[in-house]
């Protein structure tokens, strides 16, 4: 990527500097001084200093912490799931006037009442949250009715609630806006539509979507749409209504493309996630979820589409729900951690991420209570001797943008290419929605 945005170093201070955490710590008590004189001297005249590539796994906490702390100045770590305009919507009815989004909210009532609550804007900055996507979110039982509404005003939420704290946050719908959104020291906000059903099945509405800042869609939520299977139908004794995506379905993936939408297939059917990324051009993701091998859910990725992903480039970033990480309502950092190393073993290191869901679950793991706790991840991901600096900012937020780039170069080459918009309906008889008679 070549996106190595540089933090310097204080000139009163090396507490930044790494220096005893690097591996081949057997290095001469003379080659120590000399290396420190060195370290020194480029703090004192701000020459900004690079972190070490492997650190040592037997470091304390606290030095794991200064590493983590380190790439996640280095590098916006992007988190691809929070469902907190949902909650504003649940406690606040969309008020922004009555939200204290730059308090503890852990003090404030009703979220401090919450199981749900993990988000605010100070928590933000203690868990080093480079870019955040916020979900907007309608249930199922919006379909075929008012969900096209629905969707607009969770949008408009989450832009009136980034508009109130700019530049705290800053509406972002590019890899160049984060980049230089992250270089400015604040944190991104940028828009998912969790839920195929939110687009009443029209190709208009999806370009209308983008065109208001979202950039990625889930295909699905917990209900299947007229034009794909959602997750469900994967659970026993289920049948699928489509066994995949249908021709419009497919077309809505293809206009994604050539829109630079992402393609997001969590919650999808196993089916509907192979058809996907057999016509996709461009990488997909799965926001929020986690590995099926080690937890089997119909909401995580089993191994035989964690290759498909790798081979289509794309990036599955790792959910923290209890439920999928250990099938159980209890969870620990180690859980988190084993998906994310397990996604890693079979996809690659450039095919994991993270996408908690802070604010979308009630159980969360212990030592990742909320968005303030990734530095206590990364860190323990140094501790397993497993992880080099480099690969931590891969999973931190480089593998996003690597595939949020090839998406906007897929756009481009398409545009470039003449192609023009799809047009193509969906099969009236599979719409149910509530609409006007027609009039032409």
């Amino acid at each position: 990527m070549g996106y190595e945005p540089c933090t310097h170093a204080s000139p009163t201070t090396v507490s930044n500097i790494p220096l005893l955490y690097v591996a081949g710590a057997a290095l001469s008590s003379k080659h120590w001084i000399a290396m420190l004189v060195v370290l020194l001297l480029a703090a004192a005249v701000g020459v900004c200093v690079p972190i070490a590539l492997r650190v040592q796994s037997e470091a304390s906490l606290e030095e794991r912490l200064e590493i983590a702390t380190r790439v996640l100045r280095e590098v916006p770590l992007v988190d691809g799931h929070n469902d907190l305009p949902w909650n504003i919507r649940k406690f606040l009815h969309n008020r922004l006037r009555d939200f204290r989004f730059s308090d503890d909210l852990r003090q404030v009532s009703p979220w401090s009442q919450s199981a749900w609550s993990h988000t605010d804007l100070p928590r933000l900055r203690a868990g080093r949250v480079g870019a955040q996507f916020w979900a907007a979110y309608v249930p199922c039982e919006a379909q075929f009715r008012d969900a096209v509404q629905l969707t607009l005003e969770q949008i408009d939420v989450i832009r009136r609630l980034t508009d109130k704290y700019k530049p705290s946050l800053t509406l972002c719908t590019s890899v160049a806006d984060i980049k230089t959104t992250h270089a400015d020291g604040h944190v991104c906000s940028l828009i998912g539509v969790e839920g195929g059903h939110s687009l009443a099945s029209s190709l208009p509405v999806l370009r209308t979507l983008y065109s208001v800042g979202v950039r990625y869609l889930t295909l699905t939520s917990t209900c299947n749409t007229p034009w794909a299977d959602c997750s469900l139908v994967d659970n026993p004794g289920a049948k699928a209504q489509h066994h995949g995506l249908t021709a419009f379905g497919k077309n809505v993936v293809k206009e994604m493309n050539r829109l630079g939408m992402l393609v997001d297939l969590s919650h999808v059917s196993v089916r509907t996630m192979k058809d996907a990324l057999a016509v996709s051009t461009a990488p997909v993701i799965f926001s929020h979820s986690s590995a099926r091998a080690l937890c089997n859910s119909s909401r995580n990725v089993p191994d035989h589409v964690l290759k498909l992903v790798a081979l289509n480039r794309g990036l599955v970033m790792v959910n923290f729900y209890s439920q999928f990480l250990t099938c159980r309502d209890v969870s620990t950092v180690e859980d988190a951690a084993a998906h994310i190393n397990h996604i890693r073993k079979v996809a690659g290191v450039e095919s994991v991420g993270l996408g908690a869901g802070y604010d979308g679950i009630n159980f969360t793991p212990q030592g990742l209570e909320d968005v303030s706790s990734y530095p206590a991840l990364f860190a323990h991901l140094i501790g397993t001797g497993l992880w080099d600096v480099e690969d931590l900012k891969k999973l931190a937020g480089l593998n996003f943008l690597r595939v949020m780039e090839e998406a906007e170069r897929v756009r481009d080459a398409m545009l470039n290419e003449g192609i023009p918009p799809y047009e193509d309906d969906a099969p009236r008889q599979q719409i149910n929605n509530c609409t006007s008679p027609h009039l032409f």
